[in-house]
């Protein structure tokens, strides 16, 4: 093997397969599970709004054997973000500065993700509200975890993951390698934003849209800023809100959920 055919460029081929791989280990396997879910949820006796969807749920009735399973769930959760990273780091530049994740705008990065949070936060809070009334969402429960010294902060690390899983894969990474692939800008957007909702289908049809929706913002953002990390921090806000929140204030705050 010469050393030009160990330089030569990665084909567009190649990336295409690499980008289906990722997704398969990750969210796009999430997403062909959640729509098993709610095949089985419609296909249910009763209606939709009769089923639950339960996030952050308990793994074990032993406290510390639960804690260490909630700690592994997280952390192997974020192995196919280094995998993206990895593999980003084959083309030129450095990917952190690819997928706009480093540290060099703290300030401007808290302050758009926190704009973002409140941006896509209430309409979102709406959205969920007229699903119930509709009965096209699932009974939402957000936090399962028993009432316990390591609850919240394993809920903050949950917020913290799904929100640096969805933003490198499905905006960073997933926005990137289609760009490379030449797919039309409309195309990008509408396949990250599908993407997005697709895997939070288990949760019903208003989840769906209202997260295929902040996928397009998110979209939007990133194709014009370059970065994600706005986008993490807008994200972790909402999941703590949810996740924090739920698990702190009374339950009966959340019947319409």
């Amino acid at each position: 093997m010469t050393v030009e055919e160990l330089t030569r460029p990665v084909s567009r081929r190649v990336l295409g397969t690499e980008t289906l791989l990722v997704l398969g280990l990750s969210l796009g396997k999430s997403a062909v599970y959640a729509l098993v879910s709610i095949a089985a949820a419609l296909s249910a006796a009763g209606p939709l709004s009769a089923q639950t969807a339960a996030l952050n749920r308990s793994a074990s009735p032993r406290p510390w054997l639960d804690l260490t399973y909630q700690l592994l769930g997280i952390a192997f959760a974020l192995l196919p973000v280094l995998l993206a990273v990895h593999l980003l780091a084959r083309d030129p530049g450095d990917p952190a500065r690819t997928l706009g994740v480093d540290l060099r705008r703290p300030g401007s990065d808290l302050a758009r993700g926190a704009g973002l949070a409140a941006l896509i936060g209430l309409p979102g809070l709406a959205l969920f509200w007229a699903a119930a009334q509709l009965g096209i969402n699932a009974t939402l429960v957000p936090a399962g975890l028993p009432d316990l010294w390591w609850a919240v902060p394993v809920l903050i690390l949950a917020a913290v993951q799904n929100a640096v899983l969805e933003e490198v894969i499905v905006v960073g990474y997933l926005v990137t390698r289609l760009r490379q692939l030449q797919w039309r800008l409309a195309a990008i957007i509408a396949a990250s934003a599908l993407l997005r909702g697709s895997y939070h289908l288990y949760q019903g049809f208003g989840a769906f849209v209202g997260n295929a929706v902040m996928g397009v913002v998110f979209s939007l953002f990133y194709l014009r800023t370059r970065r994600v990390m706005p986008l993490i921090v807008a994200h972790t806000l909402l999941d703590v809100v949810a996740f924090v929140g739920y698990a702190s204030l009374p339950k009966e705050w959340f019947n319409w959920l």
